[in-house]
């Protein structure tokens, strides 16, 4: 493939990418990543694997491969975060999301860390979250207005 024809593929995915159109954008980061393992190139290709054939472990192993060869690109770990969200696995992704952000403050972490939102502290911090006496504590708190 010359080089022309994937600039044409890189920009057609991304565009594809950036209105949601992940399907398209699979079909060109695949021939992408086929010619060339660009760590850019694999973490698009992970997301629209995750996305669209929902094979979690495969996007998860590519974006960890761009990670290694490019640990301080934060669009990396952004790709990396949502995946986590895609699987269900929300904690995975927030603090993935906020190692990205160690690397770059990008508006699109910060967007995507907004949206999920963030948890109070548990009311005994020395117990587990998951501790009946914290969840107690915390029902009746935010009942009585305290929290």
């Amino acid at each position: 493939m010359q080089i022309s024809d994937q600039n044409e593929l890189a920009d057609s995915g991304l565009v594809a990418l950036k209105i949601g159109d992940t399907a398209t954008a699979l079909v060109c980061f695949e021939r992408l990543v086929a010619e060339e393992r660009v760590p850019f190139y694999c973490s698009c290709l992970a997301f629209c694997v995750a996305r669209e054939r929902g094979d979690y472990k495969r996007a998860i192993s590519l974006c960890k491969e761009a990670v290694k060869q490019e640990p301080k690109n934060s669009q990396h770990f952004l790709f990396l975060g949502r995946i986590h969200l895609l699987a269900g696995e929300r904690k995975d992704a927030v603090r993935i999301f906020r190692m990205g952000l160690r690397h770059e403050r990008r508006v699109d972490i910060l967007r995507e860390l907004e949206r999920l939102g963030t948890r109070k502290q548990p009311v005994l911090p020395f117990l587990r979250r998951e501790n009946p006496v914290n969840r107690m504590l915390g029902k009746v708190m935010k009942k009585i207005g305290v929290r």
